[in-house]
């Protein structure tokens, strides 16, 4: 403060010998100025902050990046996430077969091997051509709820949604040669531009869902679809691993409050404990933990079972889905779902690149200054009992607050989910996002992928991001291109 006070003592001795007001209002106008300047600029990063996965981080950056066991395992467990990788990635085959340990596949299902979804284990393709069959794409359905039916309300609380009485809650469009298959998914886009302030225009798109050769007669007309793609799968066991209050604490952060961020938390049915519990996986959160998370999958994308999802999803229309051929009960063994487990929880996240660079720092401060932040929180504390020890004490770079957020009418399913609503959407993390498309030769952001690059990810925000998405909006070019290089490097 001592150079402003120096300044504006000369400034009145300057204008000493005039009228009273006009020194009042040059030391009024340079107080003004001097409340104006930006303020303190952030911090720099912290020194492990290149670590985003704490001590799991992984130092590869090929195109297997997603793909590593957490650096910290022990070389036992690293032959436990083997074993766990083979069964997520190998192909399950139609039982009966000599491969047991394997089989069961379907009657109905989308993929046949979890790898075919989340690529590398990152994230899915979208179809190049219009007649193409999605691999990586899945259909959610439901039913509306009949607030005054209580047998609707009880499945709200276990299942989130209303099944649709034929097709449930996912629509599978491959079956087994004795099954028929559910439906023919294709796609088409719709697309709209948006423009910056200095006149640069960026086009976006909008997958449009179309469903025909329904195998079980077509669904009511207020069925509610919604469409989802594969994320990818790093880091999970370090999410599971975050204290419930820390995520929780996050609803009442003065700073989000104050940019009129409303984060709030969904609470789903864990079918382990036969209760209510914080949801944190999937695209609105509707899933407690990783091996329920796991379960449903294997149930509702391949049609195996396991002792969390024990029946195989063959409503009482489909017969001979009923009447199929089963690989054991359950199809997925205790041990192998642990084995998966294990993989899924310690697939390990990729350290950060180009930390210090100029260009990176400034975007950061960017980042910052848009408010980006306030829903993709950099920085979590896992768990001193985590479920693992090698995730306990782990500090975290996920940008990510496990909330659901307001997005807007632009990314609006309006397929709701326990208590998601159909414009709500949990904030996906971005770590690793600079080498998705290294992983899934693809950049496909967001629940349906339609978002192709990252600067057209952030232009589909809105709702409590419209403020985020008009501050980026008013950058200029050396300014989105250094947020990008910011966003590139986590």
């Amino acid at each position: 403060m001592a150079p402003l006070r120096s300044m504006l003592q000369r400034k009145l001795h300057t204008h000493s010998n005039v009228e009273p007001m006009r020194a009042l209002f040059t030391l009024f106008l340079l107080i003004n100025l001097a409340a104006c300047k930006p303020t303190d600029e952030l911090p720099p990063p912290e020194a492990n902050e290149h670590l985003s996965g704490g001590t799991t981080s992984v130092t590869a950056q090929h195109r297997d990046a997603f793909s590593q066991p957490a650096r910290n395992l022990a070389p036992e467990q690293r032959l436990q996430f083997s074993v766990g990788n083979s069964f997520f990635r190998n192909p399950w085959v139609m039982a009966p077969a000599t491969t047991t340990a394997r089989d069961g596949l379907g009657p109905l299902f989308n993929s046949n091997a979890c790898q075919n979804c989340h690529i590398r284990d990152g994230r899915g393709r979208l179809p190049t051509q219009t007649n193409q069959q999605p691999i990586s794409l899945l259909v959610r359905l439901s039913q509306p709820a009949d607030p005054q039916n209580p047998q609707h309300m009880q499945l709200m609380r276990e299942l989130g949604n209303i099944p649709d009485e034929v097709y449930g809650l996912q629509l599978q469009d491959m079956a087994v040669p004795t099954v028929r298959p559910e439906v023919r998914i294709r796609l088409s886009y719709q697309s709209h531009e948006e423009v910056f302030r200095d006149g640069t225009r960026v086009t976006l798109r909008k997958p449009l869902l179309h469903l025909d050769q329904w195998g079980y007669g077509a669904p009511p007309q207020d069925t509610q679809y919604s469409l989802r793609l594969a994320p990818p799968m790093i880091g999970l066991g370090l999410l599971e691993s975050i204290p419930e209050t820390a995520i929780l604490n996050g609803i009442h952060s003065p700073e989000k409050i104050a940019w009129g961020v409303q984060g709030t938390a969904n609470h789903v049915w864990d079918r382990e404990q036969q209760k209510t519990v914080l949801g944190r996986f999937g695209w609105k959160a509707g899933q407690p933990s990783i091996a329920q998370q796991n379960a449903q999958a294997f149930v509702s994308d391949m049609g195996l079972t396991s002792a969390i999802f024990p029946q195989d999803e063959c409503t009482e229309t489909q017969v001979n889905c009923q009447q199929a051929a089963h690989g054991g009960e359950p199809e997925v063994s205790e041990n192998i779902a642990q084995h998966v487990l294990f993989y899924t929880r310690h697939l390990g996240v990729p350290q950060r690149r180009n930390l210090h660079d100029a260009q990176v720092l400034a975007g950061r401060r960017l980042f910052h200054q848009a408010g980006c932040q306030h829903c993709h929180t950099p920085r979590f504390v896992t768990d001193a009992k985590a479920s693992e020890p090698s995730l306990a004490n782990q500090v975290i770079y996920p940008y990510s607050d496990l909330l659901l957020h307001d997005m807007g009418e632009g990314l609006a399913d309006q397929r709701g989910e326990f208590l998601a609503n159909g414009q709500q959407w949990r904030t996906a993390p971005l770590w690793g996002l600079g080498l998705t498309e290294r992983v899934s030769g693809q950049v496909n952001l967001l629940h349906d992928g339609r978002a192709r690059s990252i600067l057209e990810a952030i232009l589909w925000h809105g709702g409590e991001a419209q403020k985020s998405k008009d501050a980026v909006l008013n950058f200029n070019a050396v300014e989105r291109e250094n947020l990008l290089r910011f966003l590139n490097s986590l």
